[in-house]
């Protein structure tokens, strides 16, 4: 039986790791997050309020619960609001994985830390996992400090990187590209869409998967845990268009520089997965298939 710990069990993220791990008979789970659980069900796992940014509560949670592996994905992701607040970016994102690590150290928990292709400049993907990090956003700095922090900890880790999530949970408000697209050519609205930047998309489901392999079979370094192909948004859009059989004449494209945003995006992100895949046994969803999940995620 392996005791497995989550942070951030509200999140998209964390409600798939905890519809995944609940269902694991060899699993028991803590799933935590700060305030009341918001989780549509409650069996199969025990929930505990935990604030990831007050470090007494991490020690003493950590302390009691002593799991065998921590998988820690709540952090600050609005990469806007990071370059707006960086007091509550920094605290976040780089003083709770401070906290985490710390209290992994006195347990000797195994660490699942989940981090971004943000911490790239964007002039040369697709990535592999020995790429040189060089973030050209403070939310990208933020994940990348944090990466430092579990690098340089002493404790057993593995990071899981990962790109542009979607996916749809219970009680979000957060939209995604595939529901804003649906919902725009389905009222009839024109949409601009940028044709200059690329990425992998990552359906929140996989992601969940890579880090359960990693905590699960404690694989120790970093992994790219992503969608397997590279899309610019353009295509993504399309695709969604043409997976509900929706009107993409509505569609235009656009270069990055018409939309004025706060941080910086990096313009050619996107993942090579290969080491995931042969280490452990990682099989992502298409892009088309992520979409017929969510289709039928929203008939239900």
């Amino acid at each position: 039986m392996t005791k497995i710990l989550i942070t951030g069990a509200n999140g998209l993220l964390g409600q798939k790791l905890v519809d995944l791990l609940a269902k694991q008979a060899d699993v028991e789970l803590i799933a935590t997050a700060r305030g009341q659980n918001r989780l549509p069900f409650s069996d199969g796992y025990t929930y505990r309020s935990m604030d990831i940014t007050d470090r007494q509560q991490v020690l003493d949670t950590l302390a009691e619960v002593r799991p065998d592996a921590v998988i820690h994905g709540a952090a600050m992701t609005d990469v806007d609001k990071c370059e707006l607040d960086k007091d509550a970016c920094w605290a976040q994102n780089v003083s709770a994985t401070e906290y985490i690590v710390e209290a992994c150290q006195q347990t000797n928990a195994f660490l699942c830390h989940v981090s971004t292709d943000f911490i790239f400049d964007g002039a040369a993907g697709p990535y592999d996992e020995t790429a040189e990090p060089n973030p050209i956003s403070f939310y990208g700095w933020s994940k990348y400090a944090a990466e430092k922090v579990v690098r340089h900890s002493g404790i057993r880790w593995g990071i899981a990187r990962t790109v542009l999530v979607y996916g749809i949970a219970h009680d979000m408000s957060r939209s995604n590209i595939i529901l804003w697209v649906k919902k725009s050519l389905e009222d009839g609205k024109k949409i601009k869409v940028v044709t200059d930047q690329f990425r992998s998309p990552t359906l929140a489901e996989d992601l969940a998967q890579g880090c359960a392999l990693i905590a699960t079979q404690q694989a120790e370094g970093i992994f790219n845990i992503s969608g397997k192909e590279v899309l610019t948004p353009y295509e993504m859009a399309i695709q969604t268009a043409d997976y509900f059989g929706l009107d993409k004449s509505l569609i235009t494209m656009a270069d990055a520089s018409t939309f004025k945003q706060t941080a910086r995006r990096p313009p050619r992100t996107g993942f090579i997965i290969d080491k995931a895949r042969t280490v452990l046994g990682y099989d992502p969803h298409s892009f088309d298939e992520g979409i017929a999940t969510l289709a039928s995620q929203l008939a239900k």
